[in-house]
């Protein structure tokens, strides 16, 4: 887990370009570096190269990386450079910052080797990505098992790779300037801001109404509100370059996720062995690991086979200081069923002075108040561990959210449900049957499944005078609209945010590459049986959990 930042710079053809350093000024390095300065705090480096193609013009890139150690501690030092692959053959140079962990890297050294690569490190999980893209070009990432965001300099192809994972786990920015001929990249928006700005370009705060109406109705948005400024999609490869002496051109595309099929069957056995290789998969590090723990079923399955696996393990809760927001019984109960070390942690409440930092360090307007509990609970579990495994991701391939049950009840009852009278219902308290009653006729009548996972309903801005009329969106598949919106751009945002801020690196197995496509490719009426929320993975959690862990109400990670 790092922080990873950089600037591609191309002169064009024709036109004398100014010395490396010069084109690139360590000064505008400093500036990248010094904002991601908290993601890394164990090392850091800096690469730079020069390329002048064969249409005259010259390319010039520079990598900047903040380091947390976790694997590999003396031989994954960052950015990683190579100039050959596989003896006897000059395939040119390629570098690589590197963010997160990738799972299946041990496989995918062994599989190289085969094919002939040498590797220079013990068992850095980046390296394998150098000799993964001289194998397979734009392919490797999909052969990827892991949370990663990585910048990889190709020289003999003078362009720039950008990926992410699947999820949305790892963040990637990047930014350009007005001409189009710089390119400035990082795991944070503040980082590609003052990089822009460092260069001398300034307009990168514009806003657009469409944008900004996203992420004032949700709390969050599928790209940032600033002009200039883009988001690197979840499980995306953008290649920047530029064409024939032209400005950069940044050329993306998503991997797919797999179609629900109707004939499919996953079962609780598939799907119990699935989640415990994931974990097991997520256990190696070089540094002290434990697991968060609040009672509930997803953190306690995660706990059963991490303890099953390592023979001993940490758990860690945050008692909350309001009864009715405070997890920490349930999860001790569940400590003493699966026989963890368990850490109560005191929750150090500073919310005014925390909310300032993390927003600042995100640098985007969130509207998640549950990123302040994330954060204390990260800031109490670092003074421990350097690692955690979470829960983050069961409910939205599983159907955890009442949502996800009324959600496609929309469609069907639209008309009724429109009908009820809203507006005599007092939502004084969000979690009241009558405030849900109500918020489930406003959906009906105004912004459907949408308005269910937002902030403002679509009437409500209205009034407001945002501006924009929302259609009523009516879909099939809820579990899928929150996979592809909801968990990368709220839920793993806030998540990256919390941790990253005190260098704690999270590892989220229901977010395996294996158990995504399972869970993607299974029919609704598998994934939730008669209805029931997380129905599955109960009954794979039945087979190791007391029932009242497997059945009990859903809390959620809020604050009064």
């Amino acid at each position: 887990m790092c922080g990873i930042a950089g600037i591609l710079r191309i002169h064009e053809a024709g036109s004398p370009a100014p010395p490396p350093e010069v084109a690139i000024p360590e000064a505008w390095l400093d500036v990248l570096d010094e904002s991601i300065r908290h993601r890394g705090p164990d090392g850091q480096g800096r690469f730079r190269d020069r390329v002048v193609r064969g249409d005259g013009a010259t390319v010039d890139v520079a990598l900047v990386h903040r380091r947390l150690a976790v694997i590999d501690p003396a031989g994954g030092h960052q950015p990683m450079v190579s100039e050959r692959g596989r003896p006897g053959r000059d395939e040119g140079l390629v570098a690589v910052a590197f963010n997160g962990c990738i799972y299946n890297h041990r496989e995918l050294r062994q599989e190289l080797q085969r094919a002939g690569h040498e590797f220079a490190t013990d068992h850095s999980d980046t390296e394998a990505l150098i000799h993964g893209w001289r194998e397979w070009g734009q392919d490797m990432p999909r052969r990827l098992d892991g949370m990663f965001a990585f910048a990889l300099w190709d020289r003999r192809q003078a362009s720039l790779v950008m990926a992410r994972d699947l999820a949305g786990e790892k963040p990637l920015y990047e930014g350009l300037s007005e001409d189009g001929r710089l390119c400035v990249f990082c795991s944070t928006v503040p980082a590609v801001i003052r990089g822009l700005r460092a260069a001398g370009f300034g307009r990168v705060m514009e806003m657009t109404d469409r944008v900004l109406h996203e992420w004032i109705r949700f709390g969050y948005g599928h790209r940032p509100p600033m002009t200039w400024v883009h988001e690197v999609e979840p499980g995306g490869v953008r290649l920047a370059r530029g064409p024939e002496g032209r400005e950069i051109v940044t050329i993306g595309r998503r991997e797919p996720l797999p179609e629900r099929d109707d004939r499919r069957r996953l079962s609780a056995d598939d799907l119990d062995r699935l989640l415990e290789r994931a974990v097991v998969e997520r256990l190696e590090a070089d540094v002290p690991l434990g697991c968060f723990l609040s009672g509930g079923v997803d953190s306690s399955l995660i706990a059963h086979y991490a303890k099953k696996a390592a023979g001993t393990l940490r758990t860690f809760t945050v008692a909350m200081p309001e009864p009715r927001y405070d997890e920490s019984a349930y999860a001790e109960a569940a400590a003493r069923h699966l026989g963890t070390d368990h850490v109560p942690l005191a929750c150090e409440v500073r919310p005014a002075e925390d909310l300032v930092r993390l927003v600042e360090g995100l640098g985007l307007p969130f509207g998640d108040s549950s990123l302040l509990p994330a954060a204390w609970l990260s800031r109490a579990a670092r003074s421990h561990v350097t690692v955690c495994l979470s829960g983050d991701g069961g409910d939205e391939l599983f159907g955890g959210y009442e949502r996800h049950v009324v959600g496609r009840a929309l469609g069907r009852y639209r008309r009724v449900l429109a009908m009820f009278p809203s507006g005599l219902v007092r939502e004084r308290d969000p979690k009241s049957r009558a405030s849900k009653l109500s918020r489930l006729a406003r959906a009906a009548r105004h912004g459907g499944y949408a308005d269910l996972r937002s902030i403002f309903a679509a009437d409500d801005l209205r009034r407001l005078g945002v501006g924009v009329d929302v259609p009523v969106a009516l879909i099939d598949d809820p579990l899928r609209d929150d996979f592809l919106t909801y968990l990368p751009q709220d839920l793993l945002r806030k998540s990256d945010t919390a941790s990253m801020a005190v260098a704690l690196e999270l590892r989220a197995p229901f977010l395996a590459r294996s158990v995504v496509h399972a869970a993607m490719g299974a029919p609704l009426s598998v994934l939730m049986p008669r209805g029931q929320r997380k129905g599955l993975l109960r009954q794979v959690a039945r087979k190791h959990l007391p029932a009242e862990i497997v059945d009990r109400p859903k809390m959620g990670f809020a604050i009064p």
